[in-house]
């Protein structure tokens, strides 16, 4: 394998919060839910959907449940889940590159009640359905280590930056260095997920925390319904939520994603195909942001030599960059990337960045309050994203079908044109591309809104 995973260390420094109230951005009501309905002090219990509540800041000490009255439509389209489960445990069925992944089908169907036997589960050659019921807190699982860290970013307006773990990569080399401690978990370690496997939560509050999962040489993995959440945050280094690396065959489907150290999900230099990202939370909400805008900057990086990936209906929310990154390497090295029906929301930063020898079709996002939409940069790879009635009308000479335009608010940054007809000779003629028929971008963000995250898919 010609990579090892990124990995990082984090400060133990977390507060510790009482027991009877729920902390910023915890779940705090909603169907099924059994938890405390008690936010922390300054924070208000906000209606997201009939099956979650979450605590979030308000100007005022109240903790009142407050549910926000919204009007949303759901569009007709193809769409990844439908009404029943299927016999991979998960509910739906994958579109995209991933379509036919069938995860733990015809295995053994457990429910984990241990740390340690969700690690066995996850990472034995036997095929599973893995059912979780609540979260797993791998934090302290694995110790600590005293490290050292350096201050990259300084931030004028009184928050925090993340600190650089001090590590192979040089990158604090000639910094001053400072004392710190870090988790092994989520930073030198990660979940090994082995091939066939099913990891599906139950309800809204089901996952891990303080960890990441790692896909390495696999197949047929499906990922739905849980949270991933707290993995160093403090630290860059500090751990990815999902690490691709030689993967093919995995869905990744109606998850939430926070706080996390490094990328949300990152596919290492091994070729990554057969990939489809649908219908995630993804919550760039921080307390540590080299932006120093509380915004969270590594969001997806992806480098698989040859990578073939779907991201359709997923909401990034509070971002700053790498939305995603993809490519940048020379040689024989291609990505294809059909990235459709995305809710780009409050991106203080860049989405897009596509590297050379990236093949990106960007079609049906809806950006508000996106600074820059897409970086275009002179090393940049070869883009179809389409703008115009005319760009769209292209696609059908090339895919059977329209393409659907991209829609950027009055508060996002203009894109200059990117339409290169070689994207839909190339990505446009895959049978995952041109067979998946985007939603009218006017209905993606009440869609989207309605439909991405846990506890939607029980």
């Amino acid at each position: 394998m010609k990579s090892t995973l990124l990995s990082s260390l984090i400060v133990a420094s977390l507060s510790a919060k009482a027991a009877w109230a729920v902390a910023e951005w915890g779940q705090c009501g909603g169907t099924g839910y059994t938890g405390s309905t008690t936010c922390d002090a300054g924070l208000t219990c906000v209606y997201q959907n009939d099956f979650y509540y979450q605590c979030l800041k308000t100007t005022g000490a109240t903790t009142t449940t407050t549910k926000i009255t919204t009007t949303t439509t759901k569009a007709t389209t193809t769409t990844t889940t439908s009404g029943s489960t299927s016999s991979s445990g998960a509910k739906g069925t994958p579109i995209g590159f991933a379509a036919g992944t069938t995860g733990g089908a015809g295995g053994v169907t457990v429910t984990p009640t241990t740390t340690a036997e969700l690690l066995g589960y996850l990472s034995d050659s036997t095929k599973r359905i893995i059912v979780l019921t609540k979260i797993f807190d791998y934090t302290s699982y694995y110790g600590t280590t005293a490290g050292k860290a350096c201050k990259l970013w300084t931030c004028t307006n009184g928050q925090n930056p993340q600190m650089t773990i001090d590590n192979s990569t040089g990158q604090c080399a000639g910094q001053t260095l400072y004392d710190a401690t870090y988790y092994n978990s989520g930073a030198s370690k990660a979940l090994v997920v082995n091939s066939n496997k099913t990891i599906i939560g139950k309800g809204s509050s089901a996952g891990i925390k303080g960890i990441g999962l790692s896909l390495v040489n696999v197949s047929n993995v499906i990922i739905q319904n849980i949270q991933i959440t707290d993995l160093n945050p403090q630290y860059v280094w500090g751990g990815d939520a999902i690490n691709l690396a030689g993967a093919t065959k995995v869905w990744i489907d109606h998850n939430y994603i926070a706080r996390i150290g490094r990328q949300f999900i990152v596919s290492h230099y091994d070729p990554n195909t057969g990939i489809t990202i649908s219908n995630n939370y993804f919550d760039g909400r921080t307390s540590w942001s080299p932006s120093c805008n509380g915004h969270h900057y590594w969001a997806f990086l992806f480098l698989g030599e040859a990578d073939q990936l779907t991201m359709v209906q997923n909401h990034i929310y509070y971002t700053a960059g790498r939305g995603p990154h993809i490519g940048g390497y020379t040689g024989a090295y291609k990505q294809q990337l059909h990235l459709v029906n995305n809710y780009y929301d409050s991106v203080d930063g860049h989405a897009i960045d596509a590297g050379a020898n990236s093949w990106v079709l960007a079609e049906g996002n809806y950006f508000k309050a996106v600074n820059q939409p897409d970086t275009g940069s002179s090393a940049g790879g070869t883009e179809y994203f389409v703008q115009t009635v005319a760009e769209a009308g292209v696609c059908s000479s090339y895919m059977g079908r329209v393409c659907e335009w991209n829609r950027m608010d009055s508060a996002t940054g203009a894109v200059a044109t990117r339409a290169t007809t070689s994207v839909l000779s190339d990505v446009g003629s895959l049978s995952a591309v041109k067979g998946l028929k985007p939603m009218g971008v006017a209905d993606v963000p009440a869609y989207v809104l309605a439909n991405r995250g846990v506890g939607i898919v029980n």
